[in-house]
């Protein structure tokens, strides 16, 4: 004897507690819209699961690349759809940028190393390429070198410099912004270039992104240890991407807008 077919309603019951069971959080109301929908449009087997499970899988993406935002420690949230490409155009490659937050260089395990003078948008475009990684499911840390010597020279101190170092060895991408921003660096740390020589040699095989206003002949005296600074600028460079952006301020560029605007108001 052919054995009964559930009632529509105990077969609707038992898919929503499937669902559950699985960590679908299906409301009863979601699947009675999905399943009127399929009806009405006559659409296939797979068409109607693709829309019971497509909404909720959208969902977690979009939880997840949130929760990569936040754990990635951006200063600000730039992208590159807010940038002002058409101040310094003829100093700044948007196509080589725009290929950059594709994210292929991460991929490949080849880190990047942009030099140009401060304001000219360096920190904004690293930021906005890493706010793409972590939209691409790539783990992305974003640190200043001031911020990350003081860690790193603390760590030292209290003798867990090699779990600190492991630390930030796991992520994908690591942004190292602002080096060589001021004296900062070498005022705390007078161990700076050997300690970031260290966290670059941990590293090796994962894309680090570092930033600076400091051209490459500089930075022996910079850090005032010109062997050990040589060393640390070769283990970076070897196989990186050189981006060099000489342009115009545009910091300074709006602070004159501001002022002239205050100015035309009195």
């Amino acid at each position: 004897m052919p054995r009964a077919k559930p009632a529509a309603t105990e077969l609707r019951q038992k898919i929503l507690e499937d669902l559950e069971a699985l960590g679908i959080p299906l409301r009863s109301e979601q699947l009675d819209a999905v399943v009127g929908r399929a009806e009405s449009e006559g659409l296939s087997h797979l068409e109607f699961l693709r829309l019971v499970i497509g909404e909720q899988a959208n969902g977690r993406r979009d939880r997840r690349i949130a929760h990569r935002i936040r754990e990635a420690g951006f200063a600000e949230s730039k992208t590159l759809a807010d940038f002002d490409w058409q101040f310094n155009a003829a100093a700044i490659d948007r196509v080589r940028i725009e290929a950059l937050a594709g994210g292929e260089f991460i991929g490949r395990h080849q880190s990047l190393v942009w030099v140009g003078q401060s304001g000219v948008g360096k920190s904004h475009l690293i930021q906005a390429i890493g706010l793409c990684a972590c939209v691409l499911g790539y783990r992305v840390q974003y640190e200043t070198s001031s911020s990350i010597l003081q860690e790193l020279t603390a760590a030292l101190a209290d003798q867990t410099l090699p779990r600190q170092l492991r630390y930030y060895a796991k992520f994908d991408l690591l942004i190292l912004d602002e080096v060589g921003f001021d004296r900062l660096e070498r005022i705390e740390s007078p161990q700076a270039a050997s300690l970031l020589y260290k966290l670059i040699n941990v590293r090796s095989g994962r894309s680090t992104a570092l930033v600076t206003n400091i051209d490459f002949d500089a930075w022996g005296d910079y850090w005032g240890d010109p062997p050990l600074a040589m060393a640390f600028l070769d283990r970076v460079v070897d196989g990186a991407i050189i981006m060099k952006i000489n342009g115009k301020s545009y910091r300074a560029y709006r602070a004159e807008q501001a002022s002239a605007n205050k100015r035309a108001k009195k």
